[in-house]
């Protein structure tokens, strides 16, 4: 640009000189040898510009024409490149469509000369494992890995797949690789979430469940569901060892990991199994008051016995709240079969199975009317028992 304006410039100034110059008497003289020139000023002077600008234009032709001489030599590489890039757009396409075969081989193909090389080794390993062809999988992923910042992308990847395929063992060796902690992407605590889930490593899920609430890996309903069902084998696994055991496990969870009815109710039975029955009656007891639930209901029958007159002096109180409670008439109705009460035991059932018939109700209430001599009701209530399906 600088140039060009240099060059208007100088044009510009020759038109307004020139009438001067042409005006002037002066001459040039260039004796070069045998050979003689002789010229005005004027004509000499245009001479020299005509030369110059020659001269430039000379120049940038011999820049272009070496430009391409040079580039010539790179075309097989840029023609390569060129068709790299297609086959990563047909493999996106074929992804999209779902078309593995074709995915695969697209993929391979613009991973030989493409940009970038471990897109399409992931993209390509992918398509492999919805073929189920578990050697080409794994070594997309192996190339995948050479780059040194796809490594930790291509264990995570090679884990889910392993974990995907049911290869529990071999997904863990891979996984401890990563070393899940609070510092690790989503995907690797996903991923270490759902391999712990299934290998029922409760401990390891345990030490994590902070991380995945934190991080909102599950919906806040599912992980309530996991949480609760991690408490619950932690609480059965200790339980099968010593009393402090079951101690130190309970001690370890927080007051609002104790409130779930199924994790509370877990604990009960482990105290029974541990003969500390008494301990577990006396905080059932407790929670009945302050929350009567049907999983409560259902422990009250499991846990107490003949002997046990204080709780069923609180299951009393709920005569009247909870008297379509099918839980509740089938505790009652369990407790009755305890002290062979078998006509509260009938009368309980029976409430029970007209307010949600089942055919394990009807069938316990056929085998109390058989017991009261009662054969034709009996008869019925078999009937009713083979009516059903549950």
């Amino acid at each position: 640009m600088i140039k060009l304006l240099a060059y208007v410039l100088i044009i510009v100034l020759g038109l307004c000189l020139t009438p001067y110059i042409l005006a002037t008497k002066g001459y040039i003289y260039i004796a070069i040898w045998d050979y003689q020139i002789e010229t005005s000023l004027a004509f000499g002077l245009l001479v020299l510009f005509a030369i110059f600008v020659a001269f430039e234009i000379i120049k940038r032709a011999l820049v272009l024409v070496l430009t391409l001489v040079l580039n010539s030599r790179f075309l097989p590489e840029q023609w390569r490149i060129k068709k790299a890039k297609k086959q990563t757009l047909l493999g996106a396409l074929a992804l999209a469509e779902e078309d593995w075969p074709a995915a695969e081989k697209a993929m391979a193909k613009g991973a030989e000369n493409g940009e970038l090389p471990a897109l399409n080794y992931f993209a390509a390993a992918r398509a492999a494992q919805h073929q189920q062809k578990i050697a080409e999988r794994d070594s997309y992923l192996t190339q995948a890995q050479a780059e040194p910042l796809a490594k930790a992308a291509a264990l995570t990847t090679r884990t889910r797949y392993l974990l995907q395929q049911g290869e529990l063992t071999q997904a863990r060796v891979l996984l401890d690789e990563l070393e899940p902690t609070s510092k690790s992407k989503n995907p690797v605590l996903k991923i270490a979430a759902d391999l712990y889930l299934a290998q029922q490593d409760w401990s390891a899920l345990k030490l994590i469940l902070p991380i995945l609430a934190k991080r909102h890996i599950y919906p806040e309903e599912k992980l309530q569901t996991i949480s609760v069902q991690t408490n619950v084998q932690l609480v059965n696994k200790a339980a099968e060892q010593s009393s402090n055991d079951l101690d130190k496990c309970w001690g370890w969870f927080s007051k609002s990991e104790k409130t779930p009815t199924d994790t509370f109710v877990a604990y009960l039975y482990a105290l029974c199994k541990l003969q500390r029955k008494d301990e577990a009656l006396k905080l059932l007891s407790k929670r009945l008051k302050a929350e009567p639930t049907a999983a409560l209901f259902d422990a009250v029958a499991k846990i107490a016995t003949a002997h046990d007159q204080d709780i069923r002096k609180t299951l009393t109180k709920f005569e009247q709240t909870h008297e379509n409670i099918v839980n509740y008439q089938e505790c009652l109705a369990n407790l009755a079969l305890q002290t062979r009460d078998f006509k509260q035991a009938k009368m309980h059932f029976n409430h029970a199975c007209h307010i949600s018939p089942t055919r394990a109700r009807w069938l316990a209430l056929a085998q109390v009317q058989e017991q009261l001599g009662d054969n034709m009701m009996a008869l019925q209530s078999y009937r009713n028992a083979a009516h059903l399906n549950d």
